[in-house]
Order: structure tokens, then C-alpha cells, then sequence
């Protein structure tokens, strides 16, 4: 009826996919940046764990083949586009800021379209990639955009524009970077809530001192 794979073993990669549109959409509302970080990190743990749960999934060859090319299309949007949007929203718009953004969304594509004919010529599940996946942006803005609550803001802007360049450059650098197995899994999800927790106390912070500010004016 539909054209398509339906099952459980693509769920988990659109509902991270919805995660980064969602961060997108109060990117353009202007809402939060705590808010979109927390949805970011939450596209990066359904990117980290879709693999797994397709794995234990009965699959058709089709359904795989399906499942390879559905990762790196919905990559592109949670962890390039996504990112993007983040940039623009934290104001950096001048003209080397545009080219700097252009830089990490082709260093990014490329790195998924190098990725994506390793994964048809061998046919086989790696143990080491070679570049930075772009799933690594989901921890890695995160982290250093929490580092900016203890910067001044004039030096927190050149260390995050910083951080989104070497990012793009790590993408394409032939390195080779050990796939995340066992006790990883676990080492992420924990530094992933660890972090969710520090933005839903910053928000909660942030309303309680707005709620006092309103009290005393009144």
C-alpha cells in the first residue's frame, strides 16, 4: 500500500529523525536553545541504538539495504541540518560564519557518502570507521555549548564556531575511529542522560530566577 519499510526496525531512526525536526522547528521559534540541545541529544541516542534493534529484527536483504540508505538520509538531517539550523540560531550569520556552516554541511555529506560505498562494496558490519561519524555532533555540541555557561560569551562564540569546523574537518580526515561496541553503548547512554538532566536543571533554574525577576517587579 505504502512505498516504504514500516516495521520495527526503522522505528527507532524516525523517531529520531521527528527529535531533530522538532529542534529545528524551536529553532525557528526562537525557544530555548536548551530545549533543542536536549532533542539533538536525543536524535543522537536513536542513531546510536536503531542499529542494534534492527540487528535482533528478522530482515529481508531489501529490508537491510533499506534500513542503510533510510540511516544516512535521516544523518543528513539530525546531525548536518539539524546542527546548521543550531548555528544560525545562535546568530552566526556574518559571511565567514555562512562559509563556515557550508564547510560542515559538505565535509558531513561527503563523509556519509564515503561511508555509505564502504557499506555496499564490503558488505560487512566494521569495526572501525575512518573519518568522525556525524553522529558524534549530537555529543559533541552538546558538551561544549554547556561549557559555554562558564565562558564569557565574547570567547564562548569563537570556541563553538571553533568547534563546529573541526568537527567538519575531522568528518573528512582519514582516521580511523572504533565503532562503539558493549561497554560503549552503556559509557554514551549514560553521559547522554547525564547531560539531558544538566539542561532540564538549567531550564528549571532559568524559570525559577524569570518567576523571581516577575515577582519582584510586581
Amino acid at each position: 500500500m505504502f512505498v516504504g519499510k514500516w516495521n520495527k526496525s526503522v522505528v527507532l531512526t524516525y523517531i529520531g529523525l521527528a527529535s531533530s525536526i522538532l529542534g529545528m522547528a524551536f529553532n525557528i521559534k526562537g525557544i530555548s536553545m536548551n530545549y533543542t540541545m536536549i532533542l539533538l541529544i536525543i536524535a543522537g541516542i536513536c542513531d546510536l541504538f536503531d542499529g542494534v534493534i534492527a540487528r535482533k529484527c528478522k530482515r529481508t536483504e531489501e529490508e537491510k539495504a533499506f534500513g542503510i540508505q533510510l540511516d544516512s538520509l535521516v544523518d543528513v538531517i539530525s546531525f548536518i541540518a539539524f546542527p546548521a539550523s543550531i548555528f544560525l540560531a545562535l546568530g552566526y550569520t556574518s559571511w565567514y560564519h555562512i562559509l563556515g556552516i557550508v564547510f560542515f554541511a559538505i565535509a558531513g555529506v561527503a563523509r556519509l557518502g564515503f561511508f555509505n560505498i564502504q557499506a555496499e562494496e564490503t558488505g560487512e558490519v566494521v569495526k572501525y570507521y575512518r573519518g568522525l561519524p556525524v553522529t558524534y555532533s549530537a555529543l559533541i555540541f552538546p558538551v561544549f555549548y554547556l561549557i559555554g555557561l562558564f565562558v564569557k560569551a565574547t570567547v564562548y562564540d569563537y570556541i563553538f564556531f571553533l568547534i563546529m569546523l573541526v568537527v567538519g574537518f575531522l568528518n573528512i580526515l582519514d582516521i580511523p575511529v572504533k565503532k562503539p561496541r558493549g561497554a560503549a553503548y552503556v559509557f554514551f547512554s549514560i553521559l547522554a542522560i547525564a547531560m539531558i538532566i544538566i539542561f532540564v536543571l538549567t531550564i528549571y533554574t532559568h524559570a525559577i530566577i524569570k518567576l523571581e525577576g516577575g515577582i519582584k517587579r510586581v
